[in-house]
């Protein structure tokens, strides 16, 4: 088989904290996102707050937690990424119209909460926000681009986060659904493909990653807060499925795949737990509607006791997704054996793989771990997937005439489809592909610019100067190649 399923949904993803700008215009609220400072490689994001005695500080990284009484504030003196972004905000036709020259099936991008209820606990939702998204969708169906939006793409409120004890809070299940239900109402017929919430696994994944600094606390926490998001997702689900029977509602997963780094059996058994932490205890609850059994084994190892209703349990069986959705960009090799020669990337950490090379930022650049990935998750599932991120954050150089020769990209990208293609082939059922920052955007993880995925160039560096113009990177014309062959030309 040499092309994709006819209909296959070709396109790319962003998300309005990382491309939207316009931080406090329109009557916006705050996020998390919009008092994190940039960073680097090397450099850790930080954030700025006001303690309870009114004195400016900052936290060391993005993922410490402010001072008891202190509130998330943005300071003089520091460079906040989100502010401007890449200006999708004032933007968006001129962006929305090259995905078209592209030939864009479907637009992934994300609703931000703090747009449309922005301290995420009012009555009334925000007309200004409803307005702008409204345009974006119809900007998005004048060119025949389905819109697939993700509800809650790592932007809380932060009046929610303050005042609330965010999703620690179980009032934020009924909050949330309100914003879901509202989004639902509002883009009847503009939108029928929905996610969520983004790489819902993601706490998880920080916990193991800085888990020798983690408390029992902490995991309670974490378990806590995922089992909230699981029965406001479910109830979203139900939500979406009554107001427009149209609707798709999808998961959102971080995939990694994780290989053992020996025939060891305690190398196995860690690959197999590293799985079921990582991957399937977020994908077992959303696709099956119950906890799987190794969740006791979780739970018992870091003492959580999970508070849990008989009305959440019913909600999680009714809210099934329609779709599992995740996101892939590199594996990683887990052993028990003592091994300095480690990497990290997307908020995991392994052992170096012999077999595979590696990304300017320490990715490891591995093809056949999206076919094995997608394989294993189907087989799990027996629902539709679709790969909603996927790409090579890397620098690139313009040239004298304004080209961007970015081979290096089009090369990760066209390994990656053939093994989609080869996936579809051994009988998994995979209905579209977004590959990540199709525009440049600023990176979650360091706040950069330098590190780029987009197929179109914008004039941003990563002090925030430059002119936003933005420009076509030999890879926009071949995905536009890919797109018109529906897969079969990926030369």
């Amino acid at each position: 088989m040499n092309e994709f399923p006819n209909g296959f949904l070709w396109g790319g993803a962003t998300a309005a904290n990382q491309c939207e700008g316009a931080w406090n215009i329109g009557g916006r609220g705050l996020t998390k996102a919009d008092v994190i400072t940039g960073g680097s490689k090397s450099e850790e994001r930080k954030i700025t707050y006001i303690d309870k005695d009114g004195n400016p500080g900052v936290l060391a990284n993005k993922r410490s937690s402010i001072p008891k009484g202190a509130t998330h504030a943005v300071l003089d003196g520091y460079y906040y990424p989100s502010h401007e972004s890449v200006d999708f905000y004032h933007r968006y036709k001129e962006d929305i119209a090259l995905l078209a020259e592209m030939g864009f099936k479907v637009f992934r991008l994300s609703i931000s909460w703090t747009r449309i209820f922005p301290n995420g606990d009012e009555e009334t939702a925000n007309k200004e926000g409803l307005d702008f998204y409204h345009k974006v969708f119809e900007e998005c169906k004048k060119y025949g681009i389905e819109p697939l939006v993700t509800l809650s793409h790592f932007d809380t409120p932060i009046y929610l986060e303050e005042n609330y004890g965010g999703w620690n809070n179980r009032k934020l299940i009924t909050l949330y659904e309100r914003y879901a239900e509202t989004c639902f109402k509002e883009y009847k017929g503009l939108v029928k493909y929905w996610i969520t919430f983004n790489e819902i696994n993601h706490p998880l994944m920080i916990a193991e990653l800085f888990k020798e600094n983690k408390s029992k606390d902490v995991y309670q926490s974490v378990y806590q807060q995922l089992h909230h998001k699981f029965v406001a997702s479910a109830r979203a689900v139900k939500k979406a499925h009554a107001i427009d029977i149209e609707n798709t509602v999808g998961c959102m997963i971080s995939g990694i795949t994780f290989y053992p780094g020996t025939p060891d059996p305690d190398d196995i058994l860690l690959n197999q737990y590293k799985w079921e932490n990582i991957i399937y205890y977020c994908g077992d609850v959303q696709c099956r509607g119950e906890y799987p059994s190794f969740a006791k084994r979780l739970w018992d190892l870091h003492h959580v006791q999970l508070e849990i209703t008989e009305q959440d349990k019913k909600d999680l069986k009714e809210g099934c997704v329609d779709i599992y959705t995740f996101s892939y960009y590199m594996s990683t090799i887990v052993t028990t054996h003592p091994n300095e020669d480690v990497v990290s990337g997307n908020y995991s950490s392994g052992v170096r793989n012999p077999y595979l090379t590696y990304s300017q930022w320490g990715w490891a650049l591995d093809p056949k771990g999206l076919r094995y990935y997608i394989e294993k998750i189907y087989d799990r599932y027996k629902i539709p997937l679709m790969i909603t991120e996927n790409g090579l954050g890397a620098m690139d150089h313009v040239e004298a005439d304004g080209s961007i020769h970015d081979t290096y990209r089009i090369d990760y990208l066209r390994e990656h489809i053939k093994e989609i293609k080869v996936a579809i082939n051994h009988g998994a059922d995979v209905i579209g592909y977004t590959s990540w920052g199709c525009i440049d955007l600023i990176s979650s993880s360091t706040g950069e610019m330098s590190k780029r995925y987009g197929f179109i160039y914008v004039d941003r560096d990563n002090q925030g100067r430059g002119t936003l113009n933005r420009s076509r990177k030999d890879s926009f014309y071949w995905y536009q190649k890919v797109i018109q062959s529906n897969g079969s030309n990926l030369l």
